[in-house]
């Protein structure tokens, strides 16, 4: 029987990508990169992007053997097994629930700046309860109204940036960009501390994989749109960074809005005002993606029996109502609870777990699945996903010992429910 539902288009599935990643760390990128780092922190951006790029070549070659929906879980879950498709599953869940509840304080937060009036733990829970419930609400609408609003507010979002980048063009000073390494800075402990906190703003590929089920052409589109996606973000990345420093120079250290900052010094008041309509609209965007990707993620757990059958369980619009319900109040918990700062960083760190897997399925499937058609093949054998695994394993060894425990805490708390749940999963 031909399936008939509604799939995401390519481009649909590109600015999904876009949305996904770009959020609110572009604007929070520059002046932290610039503290830990100094200007050579650009260097450390571009970095991060390599390791972004091998990272999603290898979930994009992944992609190309997979139509259905699960992302890295259904990857290890072929190259290595039950147990740990069931590890990197539940990390992979409990790293989206912790990220959506981030966002939303984010966003709360950011309202709070713009009206004053809304700067109370009161106004704070009032905005994140009117978010988790608006949000549920599309997505239980179906695929159609979700995909079109993400559209919308994806290129509506990226005009503010857009903006400060071909004006700031003007507005570079050479001499902000000296000294570029700055000795008190440049060493290698703040290097592996700059890299981990600015790849944050790089996560969120992972999570555009989750939803091939949803794709038109899965195989075929998703490599083709995680590089482009990929592509985007880091052109758009490297050249805020570049005319924020030109723009700012050290006064950027001095400041917890950056992008805020550069466009008031070059046209004025009314420059704040956009940055800040920008970054409202920046982190409802990546709401929005994430509403929409975090539920199929539970499903996918659902139909591979890590979580009970009903969590897969769709309404006449096709979409998951007990995954995105269950979510929504899972998010609302944490949300009224959490910090924006904290939760960022433990969510960058977590990520890992499905990164590394997903970097070793790559080898995997190369003898496993050899004769498996795949739309997409990495170049040069196993040297790309070597590299991501040594730059991964390096910033994992670099990183404090409390973000690692809070960070990889899932995959311990989720080991005695696997047992326990073994016998009804083998039913």
């Amino acid at each position: 029987m031909p399936d008939t539902k509604k799939k995401l288009s390519f481009f649909s599935i590109v600015l999904l990508g876009i949305n996904a990643i770009i959020g609110s760390g572009i604007f929070l990128l520059p002046s932290a990169g610039m503290k830990i780092f100094g200007p050579a922190s650009i260097l450390v951006l571009i970095f991060d992007a390599f390791l972004a790029f091998m990272i999603g070549l290898c979930f994009a070659e992944c992609s190309g053997l997979f139509d259905e929906s699960g992302g890295a879980y259904i990857y290890a879950k072929r190259a290595f097994g039950n147990f740990v498709g069931y590890e990197v599953g539940i990390a992979a869940w409990a790293v989206r629930i912790i990220a959506e509840a981030t966002m939303y304080v984010a966003f709360a937060t950011a309202l709070g700046g713009f009206f004053p009036i809304l700067n109370s733990s009161l106004a704070k829970n009032m905005i994140v309860t009117i978010m988790a419930v608006g949000l549920m609400i599309l997505n239980l609408a179906g695929i159609e109204a979700a995909s079109a609003l993400s559209n919308i507010i994806t290129v509506g979002k990226l005009l503010p940036i857009f903006l400060i980048i071909i004006i700031g063009l003007f507005f570079i000073h050479p001499g902000n960009f000296q000294p570029f390494f700055v000795p008190s800075l440049t060493h290698t402990f703040n290097f592996s501390n700059a890299t981990l906190t600015m790849f944050y703003i790089f996560t969120g590929v992972e999570g555009l994989v989750v939803t091939a089920g949803e794709m038109s052409n899965a195989k075929k589109n998703l490599p083709r749109a995680i590089m482009v996606v990929l592509s985007v973000v880091t052109i758009v990345y490297i050249l805020i960074m570049t005319v924020c420093i030109g723009v700012l120079g050290h006064k950027l250290t001095q400041t917890s809005v950056p992008l805020q900052a550069a466009l008031t010094a070059m046209i004025g008041k009314v420059g704040s005002y956009i940055v800040v309509a920008g970054s409202v609209l920046s982190i409802g965007g990546i709401c929005i993606a994430s509403s929409f990707i975090t539920p199929r993620s539970t499903e996918a757990l659902a139909d591979n029996g890590i979580l009970p059958k009903a969590f897969s369980t769709k309404n006449r619009k096709n979409a998951p109502y007990i995954s995105i319900i269950v979510n929504a109040v899972l998010i609302l918990v944490l949300a009224y609870s959490g910090t924006f700062t904290y939760l960022a960083q433990i969510s960058a760190i977590s990520r890992f777990a499905q990164f590394i897997p997903t970097i070793i399925a790559v080898m995997v499937f190369r003898k496993t699945m050899k004769k498996q058609p795949r739309s997409f093949k990495l170049p040069l054998g196993y040297t790309i996903p070597i590299i991501a695994l040594a730059i991964s394993l390096w910033l994992i060894f670099n990183t404090q010992v409390n973000l690692l425990i809070f960070g990889f805490g899932a995959l311990v708390i989720a080991l005695p429910f696997y047992f326990l749940t073994r016998v009804y999963r083998e039913k």
